[in-house]
């Protein structure tokens, strides 16, 4: 019987990097949580135990630390690019390198006109997330980056339905014209490229994504997660395709009738499990090649 070993990759996981910028009295906070991954020929490593071409996690978590300080962190895309870099220029036997950034945001507290000049508050909401997958090197080299977010809870209370749908034996589901839509979205999207702005264009697909939920009637979260991601593409030329992972966070009108009340779409119970999972991904047409980015980001078809 042969065998043989199959696709591999090692790192360290979640570094928890904390860069806090003193350049003034009024200091800056960058809240990162970071995860490298190798890829290439680690063979011997795994068949014979040799370790000569393989660079430790301990050296990849050092990395991480180190690169705060030296690079600093302008956006965790050029945090995550650099590292990537570095992994391919110190590993020799190493194809590839994949950098996962979440970055957990933090405001000042309001004390004062401009709020506290070193003291801050952890911040609810979205997570900002990016994947970065560099392979090769020299003029060779490509650089993959997969940006998005995670935890973005978002509501409305009217302006959706759900009906006309399959039934068969087993299906209770009423129909409505008139229903609570939320979920905690899952958003990311790849870029065309590396000549970006990351942090303006964060903040001006973010803002999209939420105007678009906000504005337009929803026949089924399906069709909404294809509008924010049609959106999306139209109003940034810089993101080449957007894939999304949406629970449905229902809720279920309560019968208040026991009680010799009526409700009329009035009381809710939210219900956070079974709850239904929506996945799609938007693309433009003329799109470069993902390679296999996606692979190693969970979560996503």
């Amino acid at each position: 019987m042969g065998i043989s070993l199959g696709a591999n990759q090692y790192g360290k996981a979640e570094n928890r990097v904390v860069r806090i910028y003193r350049d003034s009295a009024r200091h800056e906070i960058v809240d990162l949580n970071v995860s490298t991954s190798l890829r290439g020929d680690f063979a011997a490593a795994h068949i014979d135990g040799n370790q000569v071409d393989v660079l430790p996690t301990d050296t990849q978590k050092n990395t991480a630390f180190a690169y705060a300080k030296q690079h600093g962190v302008t956006s965790p895309e050029d945090y995550a690019i650099a590292l990537g870099r570095h992994f391919l220029d110190a590993t020799p036997k190493a194809t590839g390198a994949q950098i996962r950034v979440e970055q957990y945001p933090w405001d000042r507290i309001p004390a004062g006109p401009n709020g506290h000049d070193h003291a801050f508050v952890r911040r609810g909401g979205a997570t900002r997330t990016t994947v970065v997958t560099v392979r090769g090197r020299g003029a060779e080299q490509r650089v993959w980056v997969v940006s998005g977010l995670q935890d973005l809870v978002v509501l409305k209370s009217t302006g959706s339905e759900f009906k006309g749908f399959l039934k068969d034996e087993y299906t209770t589901l009423n129909e409505t014209d008139d229903r609570i839509l939320a979920t905690s979205l899952v958003a990311r999207w790849r870029y065309e490229g590396t000549a970006v702005d990351w942090n303006k264009t964060y903040d001006a697909v973010q803002s999209t994504l939420l105007e678009t939920f906000a504005t337009t009637y929803s026949r089924a979260l399906q069709e909404t997660l294809y509008l924010m991601g049609t959106r999306v593409l139209e109003t940034t030329g810089d993101v080449a395709e957007i894939r999304f992972s949406a629970p449905n966070k229902h809720h279920f009108l309560v019968d208040l009738a026991p009680f010799g009340l009526e409700n009329n779409g009035e009381v809710f119970i939210a219900a956070d499990r079974p709850y239904g999972l929506i996945e799609a991904a938007v693309t433009r047409d003329d799109a470069s090649d993902a390679d296999d980015v996606w692979s190693s980001v969970t979560s996503f078809i």
